[in-house]
């Protein structure tokens, strides 16, 4: 079962879609998910977010400022600044 995964900035919407590995950059370090992951609750450290889709393909998005919250196999990244890179 796919992780379903919401990237925001503060105005857009910056990547929605399902993913087998989301890794993103919190204040307590990198933190990876895949589905059955705990639930969490962490403050984003600007960085790298780096989305595998369930096709296998890579999305990079530089994000800054938010957070990220995990539960029931439903990832959402709210930043303050994000945008894909490339």
């Amino acid at each position: 079962m796919p992780l379903k995964v919401s990237l925001v900035s503060a105005d857009a919407e910056i990547w929605t879609g399902e993913a087998t590995l989301v890794v993103a950059k919190t204040v307590e370090g990198e933190i990876g998910f895949m589905a059955g992951h705990e639930p969490v609750l962490a403050i984003l450290a600007e960085g790298q977010v780096r989305i595998t889709g369930t096709d296998g393909t890579k999305v990079l998005a530089n994000a800054q400022d938010g957070f990220l919250s995990m539960e029931r196999d439903e990832l959402t990244i709210v930043a303050g600044n994000a945008a894909l890179i490339g």
